[in-house]
C-alpha cells in the first residue's frame, strides 16, 4: 500500500476507536510523559544539587542509580497487583504515589534523604510503563499496536523535552526545589482514567477462569523472560546511555549556560519524538525485530557527529539524529514485549522485563561520569563509548530473538 494510503487508513482506524480506548491511550501517553518529565529533571539539576550539598557530580549521579535500581521491584510488585486486581486501579495508585514523591523530593533536607525519596519515586515509577502498555496493548486492534506503541513510547522523550522546556524558563527562577514541586501535574490524570478509561477487556475475560499466579506464567516462560531482560538491558544502556549525562556534558565539557542546555536536549527529544512515532509506525510493515535493527544501525554513523563536535549547531543536529535513532528502536519496545509477553501476566511481565533491565543498566550514570573523569572530564568519549557498544550488542541480540504479531490477546486470555 502506498505511503500516503498507509496513512489515511491509520488515520481512519484510529478515529474508529470509542471513547474508553482512546482515553486509556491518552492516559498512557500522558503518564509516561510526566513519569519522565520528573526522572528527566533530576538530570538537569545534578550540578545545582552537588553545590547545594557540598558533594561532586559523580556523587550526587548515585540518585539516578537509586531510582533505576528500585524501578524493577516497583514493576514486580504493581505489575502483580495489575494481574491480580485490573490494570486501570492499580495505574491510577501509581499515578498518586509517584506524584507525592515528587514533590518530597523538593524537601530533601540532605543527599541521603534524597537518596532515599528518589528510590521511592523510582519503585513507583517502576510500575507506570508496564501497566499502562498492557492496558492500551490488550484494549485496541491488532493493526494499531504499531503505531500505538511509537506513540506511547514518545512519551518519555516528550516528558524530557517538556522537562528541557521547564528548565529552560524556570529554573534559575525557583532552582531545583521548586523544579520538584511542579512534579504534582501527573496526579490530575487519575481524574481522566476514573472517568473515561474501561478495564482492559483481556484482564476481563481473564477474570472469568479459574486464577492462577502470574508467577507460575513467568516461570513457564523463563526463556522468553531471560531473553527480554538481556534486550532490555541493552535497549536502557542505549537511552540512559544517550540521555542522562547530555546535560552535564553540554555544561561542564562546552560550558553552555541553561539556555543554551535546555534549547539543545528540546532539539534532542523532539528527534527522539520523530523517530519513536516513525518506526512503530513503521513496525507493522517490516515487523517488530528489522525495525530495530534498522533504527540501532542509523545510530553508528551519527555518534561522531553527536559526541564530538564543537559548535552548538552541529551538536544540536547530532543530537537531534541520534535520538530518532535510539527512540526509533524504542518506538517498537512497548507492542514487541507486550507481544511477547503471556496473557496470564501482561501487566507484570512487560514491566517487569523491561525495569530489571533498567536494574543491571543502573550504572551508567557513576559509569560514564568515571569514563569521563579520568579521561580529564570527557564526557564525549564516555558517551559515544557506550552508544557504539549498545548499539552494535542491540543489533546483534535482537537478530537471534523470537518475534510474535497480530495476537488476539482477547482470543488468546478466553483460550
Amino acid at each position: 500500500m502506498p505511503p500516503k494510503e498507509n496513512l489515511m487508513s491509520l488515520i481512519s482506524d484510529l478515529k474508529a476507536l470509542d471513547t474508553s480506548q482512546r482515553s486509556a491511550i491518552w492516559a498512557s501517553y500522558l503518564g509516561w510523559t510526566l513519569d519522565a518529565f520528573d526522572f528527566f529533571l533530576m538530570v538537569f539539576m545534578v550540578t545545582a544539587i552537588a553545590q547545594e550539598f557540598g558533594t561532586d557530580v559523580k556523587h550526587v549521579t548515585e540518585t539516578i542509580f537509586f531510582t533505576l535500581v528500585a524501578r524493577p521491584f516497583g514493576a514486580l510488585v504493581f505489575g502483580y497487583l495489575a494481574d491480580r486486581f485490573g490494570r486501570r486501579p492499580v495505574l491510577m495508585v501509581v499515578i498518586l504515589l509517584f506524584s507525592g514523591f515528587s514533590i518530597g523530593s523538593g524537601f530533601a533536607p540532605s543527599l541521603p534523604a534524597l537518596f532515599v525519596i528518589r528510590a521511592a519515586f523510582g519503585f513507583t515509577m517502576g510500575g507506570e510503563w508496564g501497566i499502562g502498555a498492557s492496558l492500551v496493548m490488550e484494549s485496541i486492534p491488532p493493526k494499531l499496536r504499531g503505531p500505538v506503541s511509537g506513540l506511547l513510547q514518545s512519551g518519555y522523550p516528550s516528558g524530557y523535552f517538556l522537562a528541557s522546556a521547564v528548565y529552560f524558563l524556570l529554573f534559575d527562577h525557583i532552582g531545583w526545589r521548586g523544579m520538584f514541586m511542579i512534579g504534582v501535574a501527573p496526579a490530575i490524570l487519575v481524574f481522566l482514567i476514573r472517568m473515561h478509561v474501561e478495564e482492559s477487556p483481556a484482564f476481563l475475560a481473564l477474570a472469568k477462569k479459574p486464577r492462577v499466579s502470574p508467577f507460575t506464567a513467568l516461570a513457564k516462560h523463563w526463556k522468553t523472560a531471560l531473553y527480554l531482560v538481556v534486550l532490555m538491558t541493552a535497549f536502557n544502556f542505549f537511552s540512559h546511555g544517550t540521555q542522562d549525562l547530555y546535560p552535564t556534558f553540554l555544561r561542564e565539557q562546552h560550558h553552555f549556560d541553561t539556555h543554551q542546555i535546555g534549547l539543545l536536549t528540546a532539539v534532542m527529544n523532539i528527534g527522539a519524538i520523530v523517530g519513536g512515532l516513525s518506526f512503530g509506525i513503521w513496525s507493522e510493515q517490516i515487523g517488530r525485530k528489522r525495525a530495530i535493527i534498522i533504527a540501532s544501525l542509523c545510530a553508528l554513523p551519527v555518534i561522531p557527529l553527536w559526541a564530538f563536535a564543537s559548535t552548538p549547531l552541529l551538536l544540536g543536529l547530532g543530537a537531534f539524529l541520534l535520538q530518532v535513532a535510539v527512540q526509533g528502536a524504542w518506538g517498537v519496545v512497548p507492542v514487541h514485549l507486550n507481544e511477547l509477553s503471556p496473557a496470564l501476566a501482561r501487566g507484570m511481565f512487560p514491566g517487569f522485563a523491561y525495569q530489571l533491565g533498567n536494574l543491571i543498566a543502573s550504572r551508567n550514570g557513576p559509569l560514564q561520569a568515571g569514563i569521563a573523569a579520568s579521561h580529564g572530564g570527557n564526557y564525549g568519549l564516555a558517551l559515544a563509548l557506550v552508544a557504539g557498544v549498545t548499539a552494535l550488542v542491540l543489533v546483534a541480540w535482537t537478530a537471534i530473538g523470537p518475534e510474535r504479531r497480530d495476537v488476539n490477546f482477547v482470543e488468546e486470555a478466553r483460550a
